[in-house]
């Protein structure tokens, strides 16, 4: 967990929360929860962070939070809290859940070789794909080459003109992994001159989804 050092006092302080670590010998999960009154009668319980470094600590935390002695009648995620993983499918086996969607991000990429070396990419993957994205004040694109291999990627500028032509937005969605297919990729306006080059594109983001916990 890479956060300033004043963000969980600060965190604590003004969401109300209660923080637990589990493991023995290193932390293997850190758990935090913010309780209040329920309207009628209980308590009202929402997990804010939910970090695992295993299956096993996942076990090990759902059991917790099961038998926490608040008993509340339901205990709440926030959606930031979870990664991309779904545990709570294969962990609430005598329990009803129910989940509600919502945006609460707006992503924008300042430094688009930094954000690229940063990212996780598929160790899987070998692919180059020039690419032409829209400029930072919206004017002409510029042009790049995406490098993708052994579970690094880089970014660089070139002269030649790409096969897969994103704006700033369109941009956004694709690193964060919101176009699960190329169709999909194509419906919300890509456009691109190499149907093989927008497919590369597109598997380079799709299996390895951003988490982004960080949410007030």
């Amino acid at each position: 967990m890479h956060r300033p050092q004043w963000w969980s006092a600060w965190m604590d302080d003004k969401q109300q929360l209660t923080t637990y670590r589990f493991g023995s010998w290193y932390t293997t999960g850190v758990l935090s929860l913010s309780m209040k009154r329920h309207q009628r009668h209980g308590t009202d319980l929402t997990v804010h962070d939910f970090w695992a470094a295993d299956a096993e600590a996942v076990n090990e935390m759902m059991a917790f939070l099961a038998g926490h002695h608040t008993r509340p009648a339901a205990v709440h995620f926030r959606r930031s809290a979870l990664p991309p993983y779904p545990a709570l499918l294969h962990n609430l086996h005598r329990y009803r859940l129910t989940a509600e969607a919502w945006h609460p991000w707006m992503l924008r990429i300042l430094d688009i070789p930094e954000a690229v070396r940063l990212r996780g990419w598929p160790s899987d993957l070998a692919t180059a794909v020039p690419m032409e994205i829209e400029s930072e004040n919206g004017g002409n694109s510029e042009s790049y080459l995406l490098e993708v291999q052994d579970g690094t990627g880089q970014i660089t500028e070139t002269r030649a003109q790409g096969d897969v032509q994103l704006t700033r937005g369109q941009l956004a969605v694709w690193y964060a992994g919101g176009y699960r297919t190329a169709a999909a990729a194509r419906l919300a306006g890509v456009t691109t001159k190499s149907d093989e080059a927008l497919t590369q594109l597109i598997r380079a983001t799709s299996d390895l989804e951003p988490w982004l916990p960080e949410h007030l």
